[in-house]
């Protein structure tokens, strides 16, 4: 398509600022970036969209304007919505190199306009496949007609007899064909999901042949911010971008198609990479809110303060809860092997991607449903080398059992281990730690240093990707001097609060009786006569201490928790 078309077009909203004597370039592509320097995943002809986030002062418009004409763009195009009209320098910039440049309404989106630049190039491409490519806009659209991923892979199927599933970097079924056939196996999904971090962590291009058994499929990244599926990536690019990617997997020999169904197979990654762009996007106020949290309780505000917060958070997080939610803190930690640091932003995304597997009522499968996703449902923050995880739980009953409620480290692995391992093979290391559930904002600083130290026992152990649990705190370890005192009083919280509750609640004197139980030896006779109690009442209110902790005073190692609790407390 020429670039006279697109101004032809009034609902892209494009206005010219200069080179109109260029506007019969050839458009093949278009691309979404704010780098300072998209050179290495331009290969010519696109049309450049920017929303000037690389710009930070007049200085800036030479150089990157320098670097697109360089790598031959058809023109660029700056959006308004961000910063406002285009700066004069940029303007004076394309007129030295003769680029054209385009102004985009902030009413519209750089969505809507490689949409339709998409369809149109694959169109030409594919000839009489563009009917094929017009009917995958439907997953664009909203409403009663459109119906996202799924669409797209119900259409391939009917128009190409193509089978295909949508699988996130960690093996996740996102989005699969709702015709009749035999669905995608979780361990299939793994399989696929690891050969393509491999073959994308070093380096290889799109789309990846994969045999298993007698079936050959073919692996597409899909990749967001408008980057080329094809394009190479440097080594921190990879690692940025890659353990986040979502990939397409056909079941296809994609090695002997012809150019024309490559195109079109390409142009549906694009338009997929929009929806991407468009839940990531979705996840910004969820990711505000933990950010939020995270620094009140890392600056030591009041709990007044943090459960204002978490009163903000619990609606958005939980619609229709009737009542603030228990919480439960989740630290996840890229480390690099050449000890670049960095890692946060890949730990976020992962972190959110394991929590979908894990969260309270996810089925792990694609989401065919209109509900919202699993991963609406927790609030992922990060800094430079680490991402927390705030997920709320249904508040669960004031009657503590002992029994275990919300994201168990074992469980957060046991489905992706494999595919993370695969892509974190020979250059990095992600570690997790999980605290124990707790039940107001006072709770939620212990519970940070107590997912924070869980982490760093995983860390502690071999493997590309290792897990620890509260759980795995165990007491003797807290004896020692680098651990710090908020995880201690997590530990005391957790094992004497349910005792305290009850002891309010009910006035049965457990913390008092448990005291003279360990100070007597667990001697039952000892301690019903300093307590002026009958044995079997003694009796029924150590069974009672045990039933609320799940502990059992019997144990050696469970009397000296509580006895460590006790003098701690």
């Amino acid at each position: 398509m020429r670039l006279r078309a697109l101004l032809d077009t009034d609902a892209l909203g494009l206005k010219l600022l200069g080179g109109e004597e260029e506007l019969d370039r050839t458009v093949r592509g278009v691309m979404t970036t704010d780098l300072r320097d998209p050179s290495r995943y331009l290969s010519g002809g696109e049309l450049v969209l920017s929303g000037l986030a690389w710009r930070r002062d007049a200085a800036d418009s030479e150089p990157f304007v320098r670097i697109l004409v360089g790598a031959g763009v058809a023109a660029l195009a700056a959006g308004e919505a961000e910063l406002g009209p285009v700066p004069e320098d940029l303007v004076a910039a394309c007129a030295r190199h003769r680029l054209p440049l385009f102004a985009v309404n902030e009413s519209v989106a750089f969505a809507t306009i490689t949409e339709h630049v998409v369809r149109q190039v694959s169109g030409e491409r594919a000839g009489d496949l563009a009917a094929v490519v017009e009917r995958h806009r439907r997953m664009m659209t909203a409403g009663p007609a459109g119906g996202g991923p799924d669409v797209v892979l119900d259409l391939l199927g009917s128009d190409l007899d193509l089978r295909a599933w949508l699988l996130s970097p960690t093996g996740r079924l996102i989005a699969g064909p709702r015709a009749a056939g035999p669905a995608l196996a979780p361990d299939v999904c793994a399989r696929l999901a690891a050969e393509h971090l491999s073959a994308a962590r070093t380096g290889r291009r799109g789309p990846h042949r994969v045999a298993l058994g007698p079936t050959t499929y073919s692996l597409f990244p899909i990749r967001g911010g408008g980057r080329s599926a094809q394009a190479p990536q440097a080594a921190q690019d990879v690692r940025e971008t890659v353990l986040s990617d979502w990939l397409l997997a056909v079941e296809a020999d994609a090695g002997e198609w012809p150019d024309e169904r490559l195109d079109l197979l390409q142009g549906v990654t694009q338009l997929i990479a929009v929806e991407r762009d468009r839940r990531e996007a979705a996840r910004t106020v969820r990711r505000r809110l933990a950010q939020e949290v995270l620094e009140l309780v890392q600056a030591g505000a009041p709990p007044t303060e943090i459960a204002a917060r978490l009163r903000v958070a619990a609606p958005v997080l939980l619609p229709g809860l009737g009542a603030a939610p228990h919480w439960q803190v989740v630290v996840a930690s890229v480390e690099w092997d050449d000890g670049q640091g960095g890692g946060g932003r890949i730990a976020q995304s992962l972190l959110e991607e394991m929590l979908v597997e894990t969260s309270p009522g996810s089925s792990g499968g694609g989401q065919h449903g209109t509900g919202p996703e699993p991963s609406d449902r927790m609030a992922v923050a990060h800094t430079d080398d680490e991402a927390v995880a705030l997920v709320p739980l249904p508040a669960v009953s004031t009657e503590h059992d002992g029994s275990e409620t919300g994201i168990l480290a074992d469980a957060l692995l046991e489905s992706v281990r494999d595919p993370l391992s695969a892509g974190l093979d020979g250059d990095g290391r992600l570690t997790l730690g999980v605290s124990a559930t707790v039940h107001s904002a006072e709770g939620l600083r212990g519970a940070l240093e107590e997912a924070r130290h869980a982490r760093r026992v995983a860390a502690a152990r071999p493997g590309r990707v290792c897990a620890a649990g509260h759980q795995e705190l165990a007491s003797h370890v807290l004896l020692l001097p680098f651990v710090p005192d908020d995880v201690r009083r997590a530990f005391t919280a957790r094992l004497l609060d349910p005792l305290r509750e009850y002891d309010r609640r009910h006035r049965a004197e457990l913390i008092p009786t448990l005291e003279a139980f360990l100070d007597c030896d667990g001697s039952w006779t000892r301690c019903a006569t300093r307590l002026h109690l009958h044995v079997n009442t003694l009796r029924y209110r150590v069974g009672r201490i045990e039933q609320l902790t799940g502990r059992d005073l019997s144990r050696l190692e469970d009397k000296l928790d509580f006895f460590l609790a006790l003098r701690m407390s």
